[in-house]
């Protein structure tokens, strides 16, 4: 327990300062003092003096969703792209280039295009759609790559790229066939904060919750992963219901994620890879680093996004991409010698 707490102190001021930065940079500044009054003023029920009125909308309305939304968004493809790492035991498995961010964003977009009302129904149904989009995608990738009782990398990539692209194609195809819903949809794929308020938030919270928390009691099962599949039901894992529990987990916390903020590429590759650089390839730690650093990444990547060209604002997923493209090259010069 001493080991896991230290390295999750070490991970929460970085995400504070994230948050901070978050919440206070945009096309209009809010200085930290009158950030902190505010949400002082706000948490004691007073009254926001009326000079202040203008900044308390920014916060209030515009601001605070948008972070909360990143935060959760950065969290769930952190902690699913660990979490998938670990189960593939492969270095490259994201659920961006593995096709399930693709897959999940077909199931959205299926939903977005089909006339669901825009009420807090309908945005607690889109995740629902997505979560089959992605266990489908999952479920056709790990088939096609798998040889016998392995997944070789290069198998796993080409299955992805291809399944991906597939349902990209699909998706392409269902936006350009729907007229009504096309900006709704096009806002989406775009990726980011775009759909502003609260009820993304809470559409995806409760998904994101459940999915990581499963995903953060599967470190132990994960280490024993690890070892490969027989020596994992040699010590008594019963391996194939872990693997279905953690793909479903997984797939349900990046499925809430792509519904509401877009396919955001890279997070859940690079984020790991830098929890098992500076604390360890500990699974029982790596997770829940991976989940505190995912949120801290994506809410840095999404004031970039903000400030590079203001006042036009970019996608996020752009910024992810332009930062996570060079890394995947990284990596995968790192695994040539294991991959032939």
């Amino acid at each position: 327990m001493k080991h896991t707490a230290r390295p999750l102190l070490f991970s929460i001021p970085p995400l504070f300062l994230s948050l901070l930065l978050s919440v206070a940079v945009g096309s209009v500044f809010i200085p930290p003092a009158t950030l902190f009054h505010l949400l002082g003023v706000r948490l004691a029920g007073g009254t926001i003096p009326a000079e202040w009125q203008s900044f308390a909308v920014i916060v209030f309305d515009l601001r605070l969703p948008r972070t909360a939304l990143m935060l959760l968004t950065g969290a769930a493809l952190g902690g699913s792209g660990a979490a998938f790492q670990g189960l593939f035991r492969n270095p490259l498995a994201d659920p961006y280039l593995i096709g399930v961010a693709s897959g999940a964003g077909l199931g959205a977009v299926l939903t977005l295009t089909g006339g669901l009302p825009r009420s807090l129904a309908g945005y607690f149904t889109v995740p629902v759609a997505a979560f089959i989009g992605a266990l489908i995608t999952v479920a056709v990738v790990y088939s096609l790559a798998r040889v016998g009782r392995t997944v070789p990398t290069t198998h796993l990539i080409l299955a992805g790229v291809a399944v991906s692209s597939f349902t990209s194609a699909l998706t392409s195809f269902l936006m350009l066939t729907s007229t009504g819903e096309l900006r709704r949809a096009l806002v989406w794929l775009l990726g980011g904060a775009s759909i502003g308020g609260w009820r993304p938030v809470l559409g995806a919270l409760p998904y994101i919750v459940v999915g990581l928390g499963v995903l953060c009691l599967s470190g132990h099962a994960l280490n024993v992963f690890q070892f490969g599949e027989e020596q994992a039901r040699q010590l008594g894992l019963p391996v194939e219901r872990v693997r279905l529990i953690i793909v479903a987990a997984a797939s349900l916390a990046t499925a809430a994620a792509v519904a509401y903020a877009g396919i955001i590429g890279f997070v859940g590759l690079i984020v790991p890879h830098l929890m098992r650089f500076f604390f360890g390839a500990d699974y029982r730690h790596v997770i829940p680093l991976s989940v505190l650093g995912g949120a801290t990444l994506l809410l840095l990547a999404d004031v970039l996004a903000r400030v590079v060209m203001a006042p036009q604002e970019l996608p996020v997923g752009m910024i992810t991409a332009l930062s996570g493209a060079p890394f995947f090259l990284w990596v995968l010069q790192r695994t040539r010698q294991q991959v032939y």
